[in-house]
């Protein structure tokens, strides 16, 4: 909810698309940059006192925000009470995944675990963007991120409750750059961040066709449906074994996310493009479960949460820049500029995928 809660917010005050998606990529950029030092701070000392702290500091960083738009403070001011919302959003995603790299023994059943979360996610993925058109319909975007701050703190406080025993992996060599010092995963990263621009310029550009048609709340139905697509290829993917290696598969997923979004730019009525948007995300959980399953074992055992906020970082990093661009491209040449670049993105991520797995 968080993201379309805070563009929408600020997008409704100043009446652009330009500086809601400024203020939600700096959201993101907060989250982006942080994550890392939560990540290495769990690596050593275990979840419980970082996930604590978030689950306090984020409400109130989103609060902050709610208050400064409501009273129309200067933008250098909302910009930053975005970036500290960011910067304390509780790492649950990061620590789920590292977790269960722990616990689940084979890559097989890692793969299968992964999707699990995967789907998971998409679930609220489709709920989340579903709250945020319900809260803009009959309410008002500060309820809807007033409701996505409170989901956060019970949420990280029910993932303590259920966590069992955190294992501290023995660091055999520690190091400043940490996971960044291995090659193959700077390399991970650097496709991630290209494809994560897809994302992006996505999410700001269903957000402005929805406005384009005279019905803003739509936006939030038209995510909604490309997560449950994303959904549906996340257990289609991880429902059976796939053959050839996982960054040959990490290719051809990207590549064709960067068609189906290339298709989204066209002239359709609200009923085909919701169709398309289904359609479209068929591909997206399968990608990220390729990532996870990427980064879990490319990682060092000591680095592995760490390695999965960076990677979350990179994904973000991508999305806040690509929400950014997209603002401009909207202004410029209306949703299917946005669109066309997100395929652009997502094809270039493949074709990079596609030159280190030949190699």
């Amino acid at each position: 909810m968080s993201g379309l809660a805070i563009l929408l917010l600020v997008q409704g005050e100043s009446g652009s698309f330009a500086a809601g998606g400024t203020a939600t990529g700096c959201y993101v950029a907060g989250l982006a940059g942080v994550a890392p030092l939560l990540g290495r701070l769990i690596d050593r000392n275990g979840p419980r006192l970082t996930l604590l702290a978030c689950a306090l500091l984020f409400p109130a960083s989103m609060a902050t925000l709610v208050t400064a738009v409501g009273a129309g403070a200067a933008t250098p001011l909302i910009l930053v009470c975005a970036i500290a919302a960011g910067a304390t959003f509780p790492p649950v995603t990061v620590c789920m995944r590292a977790y269960l790299r722990q616990q689940v023994v084979g890559d097989t059943a890692l793969a299968t675990a992964y999707s699990a979360d995967s789907i998971l996610i998409e679930v609220m993925f489709i709920a989340g963007p579903m709250l945020v058109a319900f809260f803009i319909a009959y309410s008002t975007a500060s309820t809807a991120v007033w409701f996505a701050a409170g989901s956060a703190f019970v949420g990280a406080l029910l993932f303590l409750g259920a966590l069992g025993e955190w294992r501290i992996a023995v660091a055999h060599e520690r190091t400043l750059l940490g996971p960044l010092a291995q090659r193959e995963f700077v390399l991970l990263l650097a496709i991630v961040l290209c494809y994560a621009l897809a994302f992006g310029l996505t999410e700001l550009a269903v957000a402005a066709s929805a406005s384009e048609a005279n019905r803003p709340a739509l936006a939030g139905v038209f995510l909604g449906l490309m997560s449950a697509g994303s959904a549906v290829g996340g257990l289609a993917y991880g429902s059976r074994s796939w053959r050839g290696p996982l960054i040959r598969q990490f290719s051809v997923t990207l590549a064709v996310m960067g068609l189906g979004l290339l298709v989204l730019a066209g002239p359709w009525d609200v009923a085909m493009f919701g169709l398309l948007s289904v359609l479209a995300g068929v591909v997206m959980a399968p990608a990220l479960i390729i990532q996870s399953m990427l980064v879990a074992t490319t990682a060092k055992p000591e680095h592995v949460t760490e390695a999965f906020t960076w990677s979350t970082s990179g994904l973000l990093a991508g999305i806040g820049l690509g929400m950014a661009a997209g603002g401009a491209l909207v202004e410029w040449g209306r949703s299917p500029a946005a669109l066309c670049a997100a395929g652009i993105a997502a094809l270039t991520a493949a074709g990079a995928a596609g030159i280190r797995a030949r190699r």
